[in-house]
C-alpha cells in the first residue's frame, strides 16, 4: 500500500464528520420515505439497499471495475470505499479492505438463511451495502468488505491527488 493510500485514509479518520453528518443520534441523518427511495433508486437498488437484497455476483457494474476513485453510497452519496482498497476476492462482488472512514458504516449480526456474519450498512442513510468477513488479504489487515455494486455509485477520478481532494471535500465544513 502507498503512503498516499494511509495519508487518505489517515486524513478521514482523524477530520471530525462534516456538520451535515451528526451519527450521534440512534436514527440516520438522511432519511426519505419509502416513495422518495423508489423514486431515487433503481428497482435493483431499492432491493439491495432498503430490503438487504443480494446482487447476483459476477454480472454487477463493479466487481471488476479498475479504474481510480471514490465508492460512494447510492442512497446518500456518503464516501465508503477508495478504488486502492479494493481487490478481487474472486466472490464476484466488489472487495475492499477496509472503509475509507468506519464511522460511516454500521454493523449489525445478520442470522439470515442458517449464516452468521455482520451486515455492513450506511450509516448516514441506512443503506445496506453487503457484508463484512475476516478472510480478506492479511498484509491489508484480514478483513473482506463485500459489497453490493448496487449499493454503490462510482466516482472515476484521475489520479489519488484528486481522490484525496475529493475526500478532503466532503469532510469540510459546508
Amino acid at each position: 500500500m502507498s503512503s498516499k493510500n494511509i495519508e487518505i485514509a489517515e486524513c478521514a479518520s482523524a477530520c471530525a464528520l462534516p456538520s451535515h453528518v451528526d451519527l450521534s443520534a440512534d436514527s440516520f441523518p438522511v432519511k426519505r420515505t419509502q416513495k422518495q427511495w423508489r423514486e431515487r433508486l433503481s428497482a435493483l437498488a431499492y432491493s439491495v439497499t432498503r430490503e438487504q437484497g443480494t446482487e447476483r455476483p459476477f454480472s454487477n457494474a463493479y466487481h471488476d471495475n479498475k479504474a481510480i476513485g471514490i465508492y460512494n453510497c447510492v442512497g446518500c452519496e456518503t464516501p465508503l470505499f477508495l478504488s486502492v482498497d479494493k481487490f478481487d476476492s474472486g466472490t464476484g462482488w466488489p472487495s475492499f479492505s477496509r472503509p475509507i472512514d468506519s464511522r460511516t458504516l454500521g454493523e449489525k449480526r445478520d442470522v439470515s438463511y442458517g449464516m452468521q456474519r455482520i451486515e455492513v450498512h450506511c450509516k448516514v442513510c441506512g443503506a445496506h451495502q453487503g457484508h463484512v468477513f475476516q478472510d480478506g488479504p492479511s498484509d491489508r489487515g484480514g478483513l473482506r468488505y463485500c459489497i453490493n455494486s448496487a449499493s454503490l455509485l462510482f466516482e472515476p477520478l484521475n489520479d489519488l491527488d484528486e481522490v484525496r481532494a475529493k475526500v478532503v471535500a466532503w469532510y469540510a465544513p459546508k
